[in-house]
């Protein structure tokens, strides 16, 4: 009997969560058409420079999704059903220290770690967890309550983590369990039917709309599923012109003349959704929420730390133009922030040490530097891209699409959260997507017998 591979499982499971996210929110699939048509457009228009950061096939494929949970039982068992599709936990997001509005999560993304599994299917889930016990949201009684609300649901059937777990043990599935195992996971994350209970999601929603989203219901549900476009800034004008209400910006580094770096992102906004509640007498009626939303993203070069480092003092400044300024728009005062703190060039990011690379020789190499030798063409440098997320951007996109700001009592104490805590949590270690860049990097340079520095 054939065995089903995790990198097949999880291709799979891609492809049933947008066939699903397409039924539920038929928006969606507009946003995948313009996409592609955008794609196809930048591919026709600029040729092989269009797949400079990833083929054609691969930007086409390529999707997020983003989920929410409310225990650190849940992640563990979520994350253990993402293993068994190659999926692993990379980098730490605080999504409460990111926004303005109240969003009381803590989040990672699930995802392959490995470039060949990468170019194979590049598939992540970005996952956030409440933060129950932070003073500044929940008080000790609403902690306790929505505490024992979580603790009584189940996310995931034991047949499904059973699953997981033999696939992880066994490097893939035999067919018919693989197919099992993939229902049973596209259902843990289909919108369920089952009636809210209206006092309570208000309670929560008056609080923050993700921890209603997250603690108001009984089960999860794919909150967005992003589709990848090479030209964010036409796709935004194409999405208005079809006259769907996009979010107020584009999240991220702005549209400038320079390589593209990081992540741009914006969305549509949440739409109405009909739901069944459940009123405190026990009776059901129709009502809608707005939780539910299309993401896009344009993907850039990673960047090293030091080029983390700039980026973050670049949108301090831009920070800063916009309090000095407020009638101006944002674009504009980031465009000139970045012409004249941001290299023009890949060469330039290079030779700054500000972005990852993975090298290729052409025939016998001369002496001199990595940067010498790309600057004279018998080295050439390919970007590696970026795989994962930005705080900033994605607390501005759930707060764009929040039916409010919620309450957050800025007088109380946080509690502590961060990589090595979200590790222990769930057993397993918690990548650093830096490292990750970094070990791609030296292992090009390393095949070449290059020095580690370029």
């Amino acid at each position: 009997m054939s065995t089903v591979a995790p990198v097949e499982l999880r291709a799979a499971f891609a492809r049933q969560m947008a066939e699903i996210y397409g039924r539920e929110v038929p928006a969606y699939l507009t946003l995948v058409a313009v996409a592609e048509q955008v794609n196809a457009d930048v591919l026709a228009r600029d040729g092989a420079d269009a797949e400079r950061l990833g083929s054609i096939s691969r930007v086409t494929a390529e999707r997020h999704g983003a989920i929410r949970v409310g225990t650190a039982k849940e992640l563990r068992q979520v994350s253990r059903i993402f293993a068994a599709m190659g999926m692993f936990p990379v980098g730490f997001y605080d999504l409460r220290e990111a926004a303005k509005a109240a969003v009381p999560v803590v989040s990672t993304a699930f995802r392959p770690i490995e470039a060949d599994e990468l170019a194979a299917n590049p598939f992540r889930m970005f996952t956030s967890l409440l933060v129950t016990d932070d003073r500044r949201f929940f008080s000790p009684e609403l902690q306790e309550r929505l505490d024992a609300f979580l603790a009584a649901r189940t996310l995931f059937a034991p047949e499904l983590l059973s699953l997981a777990e033999q696939a992880i043990s066994e490097g893939g599935l035999p067919s018919e369990a693989a197919w099992r195992f993939l229902s049973l996971a596209t259902a843990a994350f289909t919108l369920s039917d089952e009636p809210v209970d209206a006092d309570w999601y208000a309670e929560l929603e008056a609080i923050s709309a993700v921890a209603a989203d997250i603690g108001g219901v009984t089960s999860t549900h794919i909150n967005h599923l992003t589709p990848r476009v090479l030209d964010i800034d036409e796709l935004y004008r194409r999405m208005t012109a079809r006259g769907i209400t996009m979010i107020d910006t584009i999240q991220g580094p702005p549209r400038w003349d320079g390589p593209d770096v990081l992540l741009r992102q914006t969305s549509f906004r949440a739409l109405a959704e009909p739901r069944r509640f459940r009123a405190a007498d026990g009776s059901l009626f129709e009502g809608s929420l707005r939780v539910r939303f299309g993401e896009v993203e344009a993907r850039g070069i990673a960047l090293t730390p030091a080029g983390r480092d700039r980026y973050d003092a670049l949108l301090a400044s831009v920070d800063r133009g916009m309090a000095a300024s407020p009638e101006r728009h944002r674009q504009d005062v980031a465009a000139e922030v970045w012409q004249s703190g941001w290299p023009s060039t890949e060469l330039g990011l290079l030779r700054e040490g500000l972005a990852f690379f993975r090298f290729n020789a052409h025939g016998n190499l001369g002496s001199g530097s990595v940067v010498d030798l790309v600057a004279r063409g018998e080295l050439s440098a390919t970007p590696i891209v970026y795989e994962d997320f930005l705080p900033r951007s994605a607390a501005g996109i759930f707060a764009s699409n929040l039916t409010s700001d919620g309450s957050k009592d800025v007088t109380a104490a946080g509690v502590r959260r961060d990589i090595a805590w979200l590790s222990e949590v769930l057993g397993v270690e918690v990548r650093d997507p830096m490292q990750l860049y970094a070990a791609e990097q030296q292992r090009s340079l390393s095949e070449l017998r290059l020095p580690a520095s370029v």
